[in-house]
């Protein structure tokens, strides 16, 4: 079944879906869409490396989204606001790993694949590395869900129950890193953040629970890598950019029926 690319395809965008998922609700309750945004721009400095030292893609791409969400977390509260400091490193780090690739032979080509996703190109070996990935997200935040909550509610709240807002933060970037790293095969580093947001969007009309809101997410995303990839295939359209114009789809689709049913009401 794993031999033909369009299974393969498939399964790699649930695999995706499954893990931004839950991070994707915690990134729409703590207002962090550019956070997520900047930490993927950085994953493509991340792909340079890997490249000039011929070392795992994933390995790179997640070492430094690790280290730029890590930075962006020391760095707040510093004289900056957070909007204007997210700015200036997600940029940067994209010029950089442009230019760094710029000095790399033989890969052109590829960087599109790297930037828009190339997920019909995934093998048996990318599927078990982001089924790995994802299974690592789902586990950690399952792991802290109630402590995340508490820290996403209030910092003050968390110190009061006993919990450390700073360590679920670590737990959020650490997250965050393995879903670029995981994604960035799939939706490439332009789109990570769409996939991140958009299906967690869409899910928070329809759940009246966080936890209904993550598996609902879920449920959003796998479908519109499905969709997506169907779409593609009967289009002829870019397989990353049609997945996030499904899920984009589905958020309109979604609002406007809740939006009908409030009138309603």
């Amino acid at each position: 079944m794993l031999d033909d690319f369009m299974t393969r395809a498939t399964l790699a965008g649930i695999g995706v879906a499954i893990a931004a998922a839950p991070l994707g609700c915690f990134v729409v309750w703590r207002r962090m869409a550019y956070f997520g945004d900047a930490t993927a721009h950085a994953a493509i400095l991340g792909v340079a490396l890997s490249l000039a030292f011929q070392m795992s893609i994933f390995i790179g791409a997640m070492a430094v989204a690790l280290i730029m969400a890590m930075t962006v977390t020391l760095l707040a509260g510093r004289g900056y606001a957070m909007d204007t400091l997210l700015g200036v490193l997600a940029h940067s780090s994209l010029a950089f790993g442009l230019v760094a690739v710029s000095f790399l032979s033989g890969i052109r080509i590829d960087l599109m694949a790297y930037l828009f996703g190339d997920i019909l190109s995934v093998s048996r070996l990318d599927l078990a590395v982001i089924w790995g990935g994802a299974a690592l997200v789902v586990a950690l935040i399952a792991w802290r869900w109630s402590a995340l909550l508490t820290s996403t509610l209030s910092d003050e709240l968390a110190y009061a129950s006993g919990r450390d807002p700073r360590r679920e933060q670590l737990i959020l970037t650490l997250s965050l890193a393995v879903t670029v790293a995981v994604a960035i095969k799939v939706v490439g580093v332009l789109l990570i953040a769409a996939m991140l947001v958009i299906p967690a969007a869409a899910a928070r009309g329809l759940a009246r629970t966080p936890e209904a809101m993550a598996v609902t997410a879920g449920v959003i995303g796998a479908v519109s890598a499905a969709a997506g990839l169907r779409a593609a295939y009967v289009f002829d359209t870019p397989a990353g950019p049609s997945i996030v114009c499904v899920a984009a789809v589905l958020f309109a689709a979604l609002n406007l029926v809740g939006w009908r049913s409030q009138r309603g009401a």
